[in-house]
């Protein structure tokens, strides 16, 4: 609900914080006291469009600020949260700039927002009933939403959307399948050979790294096979072959140490060596006689590498890739399908229509139901409501192809008079009578609220006497379930409110300026006698006035 609104040099207020309470509060005061600068300020915060008008005379801009408990609206939660406007748990803060330029800020919780935003925030706190306000009731799909809530089908309402999503998804598969069945069928055949021709392949990246390795090999087993004789015949066969030299040193150095002793450490580090290249001359005779050297083997090994060569630039990838290739051309063929996949798809659509369509038949039974009931609620408050011989209507317009809302469109029709047809909500020329209609289509479907803060303005248009009273217990009877606050000029209106604020104004130093005040006790009676009585306030008026309030001793 609205918990404070703040207003600065905006038409004809200086500076002005309220602090707002749940239940009924009536806003009185004299004609052209400003009582619409509240309703204006808050459409102004809720996104309605503004110009340099009405920053107050002389000053650089006007600034208004609303504060709103959203603690238990979920939905408007998380739509801040999907906008990344977010603030502290449970609060909404709309703030609006206007300068004297014309130009405008909007923030949300203290982030920048646009005119959009605030307008779609503000459609989930509040609704504003007037001649000159915006009103949801006038949305088809906010007349949907009411009806579907006032026949305990909104949750069926959101069935029926995602069941109708679902069945369009596989529709356009259906069609777009279809479409291309011939494309799809070559595209089909030339996958399937690819798939098989790479299948038949059988390579992998670890095989083509091998292959490489084993090609070079046997592509230089001659001139490896000359490099380890080489390599054998000098270190071991040649005349001059380095071991047969080695073991001479290693003969004198023995002998030499009959001498000399220091040269044992020499004779070890030789007879180390002496070693290491026998087993060198054992590992390349090893080697000689492991190396293959078959034609055949490396004819086949030049084969396959060409197959593999010839499928990497086939496919235009490199060879280490054609594995990849494979599972996209797999993945392709899966999505792709075949003609089971068609008749399975044309199958599933049909279920998703059936169940789509059982759905919907059973919101628009209940629709029905609840129209008619919803009708005669809203025509039986019209009577009382200075409307008499007028009707209310709520008619199911068939369409031509359901759609995600249903089998039909949902629109409020009024006669405000007797003996006219009904019409559109939409096109009822009166504002009086379209707030007083407004009033009873709220109190008729109040236990489904979508808003938590309903205003009326003008909805005294018109009316007196008992007429007036009953819409004060209307009203008294609507702020049970939401925040109603009412602009009224009548008596009878405010003296059925929770609360009352006076609006006045006065001249400052050659500027006017306006206020609002909170009335309370001896106040309030006073406001009520001023609003009975006119220009003069008497003690018959007073006592008047305290019955009215039930505060007569």
């Amino acid at each position: 609900m609205l918990k404070f609104l703040g207003i600065r040099d905006f038409v004809i207020v200086s500076s002005l914080e309220l602090n707002f309470s749940a239940g009924f509060t009536a806003l009185t005061g004299e004609t052209g006291a400003g009582k619409s600068i509240l309703i204006g300020a808050l459409s102004l915060a809720l996104g309605e469009r503004g110009d340099a008008s009405m920053v107050r005379n002389g000053c650089e801009r006007a600034e208004i600020a609303a504060e709103f408990d959203i603690a238990a609206l979920p939905h408007l939660q998380t739509w801040l949260r999907d906008q990344e406007l977010d603030g502290d748990d449970g609060i909404c803060l709309l703030r609006r700039v206007l300068d004297a330029g014309g130009r405008s800020r909007g923030f949300i919780n203290g982030r920048s927002a646009t005119l959009q935003q605030l307008r779609e925030a503000g459609e989930q706190l509040l609704d504003i009933h007037g001649q000159h306000a915006h009103q949801s009731l006038l949305r088809p799909d906010a007349q949907r939403v009411l009806l579907d809530g006032y026949a305990g089908m909104a949750a069926d309402a959101e069935k029926v959307a995602a069941l109708y999503r679902d069945w369009q998804a596989l529709r356009r598969r259906r069609i777009g399948l279809s479409e291309n069945a011939e494309a799809v069928a070559a595209e089909r055949e030339l996958l399937q050979f690819q798939r098989n021709e790479l299948e038949g392949l059988s390579f992998n990246v670890a095989e083509w790294h091998e292959l490489q390795a084993d090609y070079a090999r046997l592509a230089h087993a001659a001139s490896l096979l000359e490099t380890a004789a080489f390599g054998i015949e000098t270190l071991s066969e040649a005349d001059t072959a380095c071991l047969a030299q080695l073991n001479a040193l290693t003969a004198r150095l023995r002998d030499g140490m009959a001498h000399d002793a220091s040269l044992g450490d020499t004779l070890r580090m030789l007879e180390s060596a002496q070693a290491e290249l026998q087993e060198a001359v054992y590992a390349l005779r090893h080697y000689q006689q492991r190396l293959d050297t078959d034609p055949q083997r490396l004819r086949e090994q030049e084969q396959r590498i060409r197959s593999v060569m010839d499928a990497a630039r086939k496919y235009r990838v490199a060879p280490e890739q054609l594995g990849e290739a494979l599972q996209h051309i797999v993945a392709r063929l899966a999505e792709l399908g075949g003609d089971a996949d068609l008749a399975a798809l044309e199958q599933q659509e049909k279920s998703a229509q059936q169940s789509y369509l059982a759905a919907a038949q059973k919101l628009a039974a209940a629709r029905k139901q609840a129209a008619a009931k919803l009708a005669r609620e809203i025509t039986a408050a019209m009577q009382t409501l200075a409307m008499q011989g007028g009707s209310f209507a709520v008619a199911l317009l068939p369409l031509a192809e359901g759609n995600a809302y249903g089998l039909e469109t949902v629109e409020f029709q009024v006669a405000a008079n007797p003996g006219v047809p009904v019409r559109s909500l939409a096109k009822v020329a009166s504002g009086g009578e379209l707030s007083r209609i407004s009033l009873a289509i709220q109190v008729a479907a109040s236990q489904i609220a979508s808003v938590p803060t309903l205003i009326f303005d003008e909805v005294d248009s018109g009316i007196g006497g008992r007429v007036a009273e009953i819409v004060g217990h209307l009203l008294k009877r609507l702020g049970n379930s939401y925040q109603v606050l009412c602009v009224t000029h009548l008596p009878q209106v405010a003296a059925a409110a929770d609360h009352q604020w006076q609006v006045s104004k006065a001249v400052k130093n050659g500027v006017t300026l306006s206020n609002i005040a909170v009335l309370d006790g001896e106040q309030r009676v006073e406001e009520i006698a001023r609003m009975l009585g006119g220009v003069k306030i008497t003690e018959t008026t007073r006592k008047h006035a305290a019955e009215m309030l039930g505060t007569s001793p």
